[in-house]
């Protein structure tokens, strides 16, 4: 039997079900959610499916109107049907996985399963998404068939976003099974798969919340304040800017004191139980409701003047009044700002001498152990415990890694000399020799494993193309500070962009001309990617606007001309390559990164969480790197050429509004939706995926016999399209819809767009659109509004509309 799931289940309407049953119905599974009928029913609604629907089409209804979105395409939401477990629980038995997120109580969760038991076909995978209940004590007294199909998966909230799955086998889960849900987790629905057992909490909140309250204990010890912990504990130790109070704030101070309780409940022979004991200010909190965001006030909340102006306050654990605050300022943090690697950064924090560094260390210090005193309790590896961290709660190296970058015999010296307890086998691993966790050799990454003493391979999915590790195997061909060009196997190469946000500069224009010179006289491909970290990450957010701008500022305009021609021109040059390009956008593909997909690749392989635009309008200006030119292409493309006769000004207002109005994807799938994506594009779902499959498309392209698109002529539709977008731009100003300044952007927007002075459905040299696009920027650049606009993105990085 070949396992598919054509159709899965989600029983429980809340966040977690919803966020699950969005993922699932985005990645094209038919999916039924179901809830309770409600309680409350009066007489004449008893007999109303809409009435005893009520609770799980609220929950419906939110995950659809999610913002950001839980759905890739609001139209996903088509493949979810809802009902309720009393009139609608038979057609469970048409479900190839069934997934339960109901309340998190033992009794209501075995009488689920029993009653699954009865309905279930005889393949179907049956899940729980608890994080506190053994899944032995939940599958108690259930036949022999059921355990073997019974496991846990456990997603992270919001589950779109979060890439973390921890799967939990049970007592006697088939190994088909489990190997089965791996892959479709990994490959469908794009998640990192991290094994764990079935402990409290797992692995992620094992770790992550043992070190949240940990540091709110020592916070209160050192007398250091709440922002004060977050700056230490923000990007300058690899965290997201919310840290760990933020973080709170966002998860629920409720949810992360409940993780906690039950954790402290359930580990009594934990060597730190007492470190998950939630500090009586922040049960006073609770107890006031002061829950975090979703309670608009939590350690933070936000004030608005009578001027609408944001005031942001934190709360006083004394007190629990709220206060202005600064951002703090510690000899570390300076030190941090100026080292230039992560690892530098963080042995800046933590080797420090004031106040905030050896707090900074007393927590770091503690977490590295307690890291290591879980392993096998919780997962057999590192690697497992690493993954968790950085998956589920976005750091940017887990705990074995963090004491790889800060050096592990001298971390672990200063442990043993202020009297930490420092676990045998890690003393046992330094004294063999063996100076780290893990190891690079040729490109293949090893790490220590605690059982055999000694090093393993960490082992990945054949269709991961790590670009880090092949550089650790000297694979780069070509490099410079702003772009490298790897070797990627099979004569196929790859364009990796490594600025700051990987914005484009010259220096990157330069190295495209060069990297396609050499893919043509010794590859038979490109790939145009990159493996940036963070959440959403950045594939590129744009051009560089401070170069740009300083030439403006000097009044050199015909340097700004000289380097969009040569944008231009390299990017055409690499269209009409004779070999194929495959670009591989993620995250934030904006302007000038959304120019370079748009202008140079013959096919599109998308990861599903793209945010791509073109948004220069927001800085007062326009693309002008091919990218008016290539998204009117992109439009036109999608008609077949046996149709000669179309209204080319229903093309023209999408084209034109997704550049007026800076629209920005909310996904692959929107992208496709507002044509920036075309048919024959493809949507990944796991990032990690994205450059072996942009390979793969090369690869096949090449099979095919790959022959370069000749040059065409492109149909415009000319002066018609000025005067009706002049038309629609005069009633949007009498509604103040637009500022005047706006206006006058657009209206040259449509000009280049539309091909210039021509008459409607002409046709046009490719040429003539871009050096439209090349005088509209400069006369934008000459705009003193235009100039005020960018300098306010780069001082605050929000756009100012004047």
């Amino acid at each position: 039997m070949v396992r598919k799931i054509r159709q899965a289940a989600v029983i429980g309407s809340g966040v977690m079900g919803g966020g699950i049953a969005a993922l699932l119905a985005s990645a094209g599974v038919k999916t039924l959610l179901l809830d309770i009928v409600p309680f409350d029913l009066k007489d004449d609604e008893k007999d109303d499916p809409k009435a005893r629907n009520r609770i799980v089409k609220a929950g419906f209804d939110v995950m659809v109107r999610a913002n950001p979105p839980l759905l890739m395409h609001k139209k996903d939401a088509d493949r979810i049907a809802i009902g309720n477990l009393e009139d609608d629980f038979d057609k469970l038995k048409d479900c190839d996985w069934i997934v339960e997120v109901v309340v998190e109580n033992l009794k209501i969760k075995q009488d689920l399963l029993q009653r699954l038991e009865g309905v279930r076909k005889e393949t179907a995978i049956v899940s729980t998404n608890t994080s506190g209940i053994p899944l032995q004590s939940m599958s108690e007294g259930l036949s022999e068939d059921f355990k073997r199909h019974f496991m846990g998966t456990h997603f992270f909230n919001p589950v779109r976003y979060m890439k973390l799955l921890e799967l939990i086998p049970g007592e006697k889960t088939d190994l088909e099974v489990l190997d089965f849900m791996a892959d479709f987790g990994e490959r469908i629905l794009g998640k990192g798969i991290v094994w764990a057992k079935d402990t409290p909490n797992f692995v992620g909140n094992r770790i992550g919340v043992q070190g949240i309250v940990k540091a709110m204990q020592v916070m209160l010890e050192d007398g250091l304040t709440i922002p004060e912990v977050d700056a230490l504990f923000g990007p300058a130790m690899g965290r997201p800017k919310t840290a760990m109070f933020k973080t709170s704030d966002l998860v629920g101070l409720d949810t992360m004191a409940h993780v906690a309780k039950n954790t402290y409940d359930l580990v009594e022979d934990d060597e730190q139980r007492d470190s998950f004991k939630i500090p009586d200010f922040v049960n006073k909190m609770i107890d006031q409701k002061l829950l975090g965001k979703k309670a608009k006030a939590g350690f933070y909340k936000t004030d608005l003047t009578p001027e609408w102006k944001k005031i942001r306050k934190v709360i006083d654990p004394e007190t629990l009044e709220y206060a202005e605050y600064d951002n703090p300022d510690f000899t570390c943090l300076q030190a941090a700002k100026k080292a230039r690697t992560l690892p530098e950064k963080m042995r800046a924090v933590v080797y420090g001498d004031d106040k905030g560094a050896k707090f900074a260390w007393k927590v770091v210090a503690n977490g590295l152990i307690y890291a290591a005193n879980r392993i096998p309790e919780i997962s057999d590896t590192i690697v497992e415990i690493d993954n968790a961290m950085k998956w589920g709660y976005n750091f940017e190296m887990g705990p074995f890694e963090t004491w790889d970058a800060i050096g592990v015999k001298e971390s672990v010296e200063k442990m043993a000399a202020e009297g930490f307890d420092v676990p045998e086998k890690v003393k046992a691993m330094l004294a063999a020799g063996i100076p780290s966790f893990y190891k690079t050799e040729n490109g293949t990454v090893y790490f220590y494993d605690f059982e055999s003493k000694g090093y393993k391979e960490r082992t990945v999915s054949d269709k991961i193309v790590s670009l880090s590790a092949l550089k650790g195997a000297d694979r780069t061909v070509q490099s410079n500070k702003s772009a490298s060009l790897v070797d990627l196997g099979d004569g196929v190469f790859c364009c990796e962009f490594h600025t700051k946000m990987n914005a484009i500069n010259k220096e990157i224009v330069d190295f495209m001309g060069e990297a396609m010179e050499y893919v043509d006289q010794n590859g038979v491909g490109l790939v145009i990617g990159n493996q940036a970290g963070g959440m959403p990450g950045a594939f590129s957010a744009g051009g560089d606007l401070f170069y740009m701008g300083s030439l403006a500022k000097e009044g050199k305009f015909a340097e700004i001309d000289a380097f969009l021609r040569q944008a231009q021109e390299g990017m055409q040059r690499i269209r009409y390559a004779h070999f194929p390009v495959v670009a591989a956008p993620y995250g934030m593909t904006l302007g000038g990164g959304c120019e370079v997909c748009l202008g140079t690749a013959d096919k599109i392989v998308a990861h599903a969480d793209l945010f791509m635009g073109l948004v220069e309008i927001g800085v007062g200006l326009l693309p002008a790197g091919g990218g008016c030119l290539n998204l009117w292409k992109k439009f036109l493309s999608t008609v077949p050429e046996a149709v000669s006769d179309y209204d080319l000004g229903k093309f023209f207002i999408p084209a034109f509004m997704n550049i007026a109005m800076a629209k920005v994807s909310s996904s692959a799938a929107d992208a496709r939706a507002n044509g920036f994506l075309g048919p024959n594009d493809r949507i990944i779902f796991n990032r990690d995926y994205l450059i072996g499959e942009a390979k793969k498309e090369v690869l096949n392209m090449v099979d095919a016999g790959y022959a370069p698109p000749a040059r065409r002529k492109v149909k415009v539709l000319g002066e018609a399209a000025q005067g009706m977008i002049a038309g629609e731009l005069h009633n949007m100003l009498s509604g103040k819809f637009v500022s005047e300044y706006d206006a006058f952007l657009a209206n040259r927007i449509a000009y280049v767009l539309s091909g210039g002075e021509i008459r409607t459905g002409s046709e046009v040299d490719e040429s003539v659109i871009l050096t439209l696009e090349r005088e509209a920027f400069i006369d934008f650049w000459k705009q003193e509004k235009t100039q005020a606009r960018v300098e306010h993105m780069l001082k605050t990085g929000k756009p100012l509309r004047n």
